[in-house]
């Protein structure tokens, strides 16, 4: 505090180095950017600045009151002689006028009153002091009016330069001056408040807000000016929807126009409803995009084989059965097996291969059933449903974590267990000093029995080492993931290599030890061997330049086989196929075209595909196959995050044709909208549907709080 408030700012913190730039708190030990921002922070006073949740009511008080003694100094030493509170509100002019008529009137009430105490004195949230964010009562102009207009307006006609009088005008345009941002803060405020309330009142998912398409909304709002006459909802339901519709029926139809250069891929997305119902739906990737094509409810046909070759077929004739170079499935069952033997025997052009995220939370799966794991699992979980219950440990684990929670929700259970273990293991600092501060220690919670357990688990470095040896396992398989849909390259000609990367970054975390690795890798390979692999997967790895032209690239009989087999079943013709064989000789000796200079330089600084459309055309087949090979994803739906509801809506009985149609037009609209803005990825955090709170829950609702936790682990990482 000031010198004036009996001690010094400096009592509440420590200056950190020897230019004392930064300042930690000594309640919550938070390090702020000086004594002027710990005011502020022990004050809980601005929007850039972090509330201490530990300072003490009375310290935190004081320092509020001083922050706003100050602004309102500043601004009444700015405001000057305008006003005064020991000035009476009747003004004069400085010169007196002659006649007692052209004296000036009083306006004491027709002049806005900005600078009383309520209304200059302002929090940082943008509310006065007296907790009203506006003004009221015949003085103060209306919310449409500006302040300027108003004071004119009320200004008496009398007024004017005479006798060297200045005109009171002048000075009431500095006070403009002086509260305008304020103005203009409140009106933000109220603008973004009536937003929430939209948002609120219709029940809209608030991270809606991070699509593009909403700040084009707002600024396509705000350059209209006031009185914008909303649109009806027969519009948006009719000559808006159709005009939209139009636009994206366009924008696929250039994407479709590459398909026969590039290759696409099927990927099927399928799930079951509350109603009971099995819900399937169609999309197509490629390098310009992912479109939505049409969902169906495939109720009556899901254990019908041949119904289902019939739906399937559908949707990949449309496609153009020369254009799809595989089809995703979203899992793995009896009749998707056997309706994908029959469509392969059928079409004999593509594959069909598993999605590689669906997959890879099979092997998460059966490490989480491993005996240590699924202890380490067990006490995790009781760690965080206790903070998620109480809100002591839960305001602090916010606070000592900068605002990130250790849970993550996605739609694959399995990975999303490990990622929030992964999220424990790198707070665990910032854990530990949750249930060792002052806050934790003087709260009630702390001294209940479950309190003393999870404070002893959380503090156990047997559990932090437990940890971390599941991460040494895991750590590589999430960076997989990372590789094959974290990134813009389309990840075909990587996965298999990124594979066995992830093969022995395990080994290596695990010491080398056979008795350590072997199980995991045991478990990886049974997952690759019959649910994951395919030979587009080793025929990508073949002709990935940047692969096979570096120092460990290994050939044996499973990638020999994988690309001969996807010539075999992806270019039509024996001749054709005969044209290839040279070309692939050429490829592999680097000869032709593919020894120049610029194409050795280019293997790996530009995706595969484009390495082939650059420099592949003295081998016009075999770039034609190497491309379409190269553009293909490797999972499936799970990383679009596709709102499911409309699609549900839209397979609901006992509507009129026109209001099918419309649900129809507004299913086709949005989910494609949704796949071009949205940034695709495995972790995307943007839309939670109803399996990622299911996820959630299993983390953080509490079930058993007198659980005994801190049991005895055994070490496996040779400690």
């Amino acid at each position: 505090m000031s010198s004036e408030a009996g001690d010094a700012i400096e009592d509440h913190g420590t200056a950190i180095g020897k230019d004392k730039g930064r300042v930690r708190c000594n309640y919550c030990r938070k390090d702020v950017r000086g004594f002027n921002r710990l005011k502020h922070h022990l004050g809980g006073v601005g929007h850039d600045v972090t509330a201490c949740i530990e300072v003490p009511d009375a310290v935190k008080a004081r320092m509020r009151d001083l922050l706003l003694e100050k602004k309102k100094e500043r601004l009444l030493k700015e405001v000057g002689e305008l006003y005064h509170p020991d000035l009476p509100l009747k003004r004069r002019l400085s010169t007196p006028l002659a006649d007692s008529h052209d004296a000036l009137p009083e306006f004491s009430h027709s002049l806005p009153n900005f600078c009383s105490e309520e209304s200059t004195v302002e929090m940082e949230s943008g509310e006065s002091e007296n907790g009203s964010s506006g003004s009221a009562g015949p003085s103060h102009p209306n919310s449409s009016e500006t302040t300027e207009n108003y004071i004119t307006k009320n200004l008496p006609t009398e007024v004017g330069i005479a006798n060297g009088s200045i005109p009171v005008l002048c000075k009431v345009e500095d006070e403009h001056l002086i509260v305008k941002e304020e103005v203009k803060d409140d009106s933000v405020r109220q603008a973004v408040m009536h937003i929430g309330r939209f948002i609120y009142e219709a029940g809209i998912d608030p991270n809606s807000i991070n699509l593009p398409s909403f700040q084009k909304m707002i600024d396509a709002i705000a350059s209209c000016g006031s009185g914008l006459r909303v649109p009806s909802h027969n519009e948006l339901n009719g000559w808006i929807l159709q005009e939209k519709l139009k636009e994206v029926r366009q924008r696929v139809e250039d994407v479709r126009s590459c398909w026969g250069k590039t290759g696409c891929s099927i990927v099927v997305d399928g799930w079951t409803d509350p109603r009971g119902r099995s819900l399937i739906r169609f999309l197509v990737d490629s390098p310009l995009g992912t479109v939505f094509i049409r969902s169906v409810d495939a109720s009556d046909i899901i254990s019908d084989v041949d119904s289902l070759v019939l739906l399937f077929s559908k949707a990949i004739e449309e496609v153009g059965v020369q254009n799809v170079v595989q089809v995703i499935a979203h899992e793995k069952s009896c009749y998707m097996d056997a309706t994908a033997k029959k469509l392969e025997d059928k079409y004999r052009s593509f594959f069909w291969t598993l999605c590689a995220d669906y997959c890879i939370n099979l092997i998460f799966e059966k490490i989480g059933m491993l005996d240590h794991v699924k202890k380490v699992f067990s006490d995790a979980k009781t760690i965080t449903r206790f903070i998620y219950s109480q809100s002591v440990p839960f305001q602090l684990m916010k606070r000592h974590i900068q605002g990130n929670f250790l849970v993550q929700t996605l739609k694959l259970k399995s990975i999303a267990d490990f990622m929030s273990l992964g999220n424990m293991s790198r707070a665990r600092e910032s854990l530990i000093h949750v249930f060792r501060s002052p806050a934790w220690c003087n709260s009630t919670v702390a001294l209940s029995a479950n309190g003393k357990r999870i404070a002893e688990l959380v503090n156990d470095p047997l559990f932090w080492a437990a940890v971390a040896d599941v991460m040494k396992i895991t750590d590589p398989l999430i960076t997989l993931l990372h590789q094959i849909d974290g990134g813009h390259v389309a990840p075909m000609g990587f996965l298999y290599d990124a594979m066995d990367r992830a093969k022995e970054a395990i080994k290596g975390n695990l010491g080398g030890k056979e008795a350590a690795y072997l199980p995991i890798w045991a478990i990886i390979d049974e997952i690759w061997d019959n649910y994951l692999h395919c030979p587009l997967h080793s025929a990508g790895y073949y002709l990935n330049p940047n692969l096979f032209c570096s120092n460990d690239f290994f050939v044996d009989a499973e990638v020999t086989n994988g690309l001969l087999g996807c010539i075999v079943r992806m270019v039509e013709g024996q001749n054709t196929q005969a044209m290839i064989v040279p070309q692939l000789e050429a490829y592999t000796s680097a000869s032709g075209l593919f020894a120049n200079d610029l194409a050795i330089d280019q293997r790996t600084k530009i995706p595969p595909a484009l390495w082939w459309i650059s420099h592949g055309s003295g081998s016009p087949e075999l770039q034609r196959f190497a491309v379409k090979i190269l553009n293909q994803p490797c999972s499936g739906s799970s990383r679009y995050k596709l709102d499911k509801n409309i699609s549900e809506k839209v397979h609901h009985k006992g509507r009129s044709c026109v209001e099918q149609r419309i649900l129809y037009d507004m299913e086709f609209v949005h989910n494609n909208l949704r796949l071009w803005s949205a940034q695709f990825s495995w972790e995307q955090k943007h839309y939670n549907g109803r399996e990622d709170s299911i996820l959630f829950d299993d983390w953080t609702a509490e079930v058993n709080s007198s659980k005994k936790v801190n049991s005895s682990y055994k070490v496996y990482s040779g400690r």
